[in-house]
C-alpha cells in the first residue's frame, strides 16, 4: 500500500494511529514517507466507534490539510459510511457500493472534506477512492 499511496500522491500532514501493536506495524510498513507527517499514537482509537473516530477528527487543528487514521474495524468501516452519508449511498457509484459491502484489513479510503475539521459530520465527506489490498498489482499500484 505504501507504493500505491506514493503513486497517488498521498502524503498526510498528520497520522492518527491506534496504539495497538498491529496498527503501529501497519504504519511502519508505510514508511518511509516523502514528507514525514506528525504521528499521534492514541489509545482512544483502539476499537473506537464511528462516533468516537468522528469526534477525534473534529479535534484536528485547522492548520492540518490532510490526515490519515490507522485504526480498527468495525469503527473505520462505519466512519467511512457515515462520511459518505445515507443519500450518497443510495445514489452511489460502484466504489461506494464496494465500500458498503465491506472494509477489509489494509484498505485505504480517501475523502475530500470541504469544510473545517470541527464541522465534519454525517455526509460531510466526498469519496475519492477506495482501494483494497486485492486491488493492487504485483508492483503495489492499483490495477487498472
Amino acid at each position: 500500500m505504501r507504493q500505491a499511496m506514493a503513486g497517488m500522491g498521498l502524503s498526510p500532514d498528520l497520522v492518527l494511529v491506534s496504539s495497538a501493536k498491529r496498527t503501529v506495524q501497519t504504519l511502519e510498513a508505510l514508511e518511509p514517507w516523502s514528507e514525514t507527517p506528525l504521528i499521534d499514537k492514541l489509545d482512544s482509537l483502539y476499537l473506537a466507534s464511528a462516533s468516537s473516530l468522528l469526534a477525534t477528527l473534529q479535534e484536528i487543528p485547522e492548520t492540518v490539510r490532510s490526515a490519515m487514521v490507522v485504526g480498527h474495524n468495525p469503527g473505520l468501516h462505519e466512519l467511512a459510511l457515515l462520511l459518505i452519508g445515507d443519500e450518497a449511498m443510495t445514489l452511489g457509484n460502484q466504489e461506494m457500493r464496494r465500500l458498503a459491502d465491506g472494509y477489509p484489513s489494509g484498505a485505504l479510503t480517501e475523502f475530500t472534506i470541504p469544510g473545517a475539521w470541527h464541522t465534519l459530520g454525517k455526509g460531510g465527506g466526498r469519496l475519492v477512492r477506495f482501494v483494497c489490498p486485492r486491488d493492487l498489482s504485483d508492483t503495489g499500484q492499483p490495477a487498472v
